[in-house]
């Protein structure tokens, strides 16, 4: 059984910064490509990050880029998001999310992961 779960979210004020955590298990870890999103209620799940299955290449969205970094350890089967200089539109559930197929590049595309966890919540404060 795939689990995803997502660590690290919370209340923090506009310029402050997060390190979210995605501890995966039931699938091998290292040879899957990862990704972050992020929702608001009422809007569609919006793609913040992405990482191919070696780390050695990532994608942001344009409204992150210089922001947040997304990194990985293999070892410990773990996916993270560094989110800095935080602003209170980057509010809303942030779900980390594993591709289906192995040794992938990562995607944009929500439809592209089989996997996903069951979200932390961020919060932004002006």
């Amino acid at each position: 059984q795939v689990q995803l779960v997502e660590s690290g979210g919370g209340l923090v004020q506009a310029g402050g910064s997060l390190r979210l955590s995605c501890a995966a298990s039931g699938l091998t870890f290292s040879s899957r490509a990862m990704g972050w999103f992020r929702q608001v209620p009422g809007n569609e799940r919006e793609f913040v990050a992405t990482i191919r299955w070696s780390g050695s290449s990532t994608l942001y969205a344009d409204s992150v880029k210089g922001r947040f970094t997304i990194s990985r350890d293999n070892a410990l089967n773990t996916v993270y998001l560094q989110m800095n200089s935080l602003k209170p539109e980057d509010t809303a559930v942030y779900y980390c999310a594993a591709r289906q197929t192995s040794y992938t590049s990562g995607s944009s595309y929500f439809g592209d992961y089989a996997y996903w966890g069951q979200g932390t919540r961020v919060t932004v404060s002006p």
